[in-house]
Parts: structure tokens; C-alpha cells; sequence
């Protein structure tokens, strides 16, 4: 089994071969060091409890705008994963002064919802989304934070050194997104 290597607390991380970075949270693991991702994610898991963070590079969907935007990808992530049921319960926009990307971004959303994933035990997972919309780079900007409901999670004594993520984690992860080379888009 290959070696997990958590990420050090609060530095930037190189994402997509270093064409972006952004601050991830004390115990991340990169998921690529265990399995296969797709060129287009970068996916982090937390060491100890069932909790992911996922940063996704995808096609611009024109036919969608603003809160619909948001609501589109949850969606269709939920479609992707197989849920039984999905249930959005706020949408609100991100101001663009707060993201390191604002300069480059020309609309961004936020999401929680809750979905049912269709695994063994019916788990209901509780889902933030930030949805960074490059319309210049024909590309939507899809971070993902997943967490078990509270009741859910394995929070033992063996897991006290390494607390939760929090909201907190997430939102720093998506406004420490840093774009650093724009290559990756492709020709412009």
C-alpha cells in the first residue's frame, strides 16, 4: 500500500503541475498518490475522517447562468456520484475582492446541500461548492468540500490529531486559489 503523505498546515500547494496552487488544510492527503484521478482534479481526502476536498477544472456551460450556474453543477456532480436524492439549501454569491482569482474570475458562487450517496449504508453527505466562473478561459472552476454529517463521522480518541475540516478550511482553499500559469487553459 503506498506510503500517505499529509500535506504541512497552511502553505500553498502546487495544483495541476503548478499551473495553480492554493492553501489546503493541516492532514490533507493526495488521492493520486493512491488511485488514479482525472487529469482535470485534483482530490484530497482527510487522513483520518471521511471528508474530501476536490478541485475541478470543466467546460464553461454557456446555457447556465449565475445562482442556476451553481445549482447545475451540484446537480450534476450528484448525477455523476450515483445520489438518490439531492437537496440544495443556499445558494449565495462570492464577492470577487475575496478571491485571489478575482481578477480573472467574472462571477462566483456558493453552495451547501446535502446528497444521498448511493452506497452500501444510504450515507448522506453534506456538500459545500464554490463555483469560479472564467468565462475567458472557457472554464468553470469547481471546488468541492464533502463531510459526513456530524452524526456520521469517526471522531474516536484516535482521531484527535487530526481534527475536522472545517468551513473555515474550505473557504481558504477557495480563496487562495491562485492561477499562476494560464497555459493550461490552452491557446487563447
Amino acid at each position: 500500500m503506498p506510503m500517505l503523505r499529509p500535506m504541512e498546515p497552511a502553505r500553498d500547494y502546487p495544483l495541476f503541475g503548478g499551473a495553480f496552487s492554493a492553501v489546503l488544510p493541516a492532514g490533507a492527503v493526495d488521492v493520486s498518490d493512491l488511485r488514479p484521478v482525472p487529469d482535470n482534479q485534483e482530490v484530497f481526502c482527510h487522513r483520518a475522517i471521511d471528508q474530501s476536498l476536490i478541485v475541478e477544472l470543466l467546460e464553461l456551460q454557456t446555457h447556465v447562468r449565475g445562482e442556476e450556474a451553481a445549482r447545475y453543477h451540484f446537480e450534476d456532480v450528484g448525477s455523476v456520484q450515483g445520489a438518490r436524492a439531492a437537496q440544495v439549501e443556499a445558494v449565495r454569491p462570492l464577492p470577487l475582492e475575496n478571491l485571489a482569482l478575482g481578477g480573472c474570475c467574472q462571477e462566483a458562487w456558493v453552495l451547501s446541500g446535502k446528497q444521498q450517496i448511493a452506497k452500501e449504508n444510504q450515507q448522506e453527505v453534506i456538500v459545500h461548492q464554490a463555483l469560479l466562473r472564467l468565462t475567458q478561459y472557457q472554464t468553470d472552476i469547481l471546488l468541492t468540500f464533502n463531510q459526513p454529517p456530524p452524526e456520521n463521522s469517526s471522531l474516536g480518541p484516535e482521531n484527535l490529531s487530526s481534527p475536522p475540516w472545517s468551513l473555515g478550511d474550505f473557504e481558504q482553499l477557495v480563496t487562495s486559489l491562485t492561477l499562476h500559469d494560464p497555459n493550461i487553459f490552452g491557446p487563447q
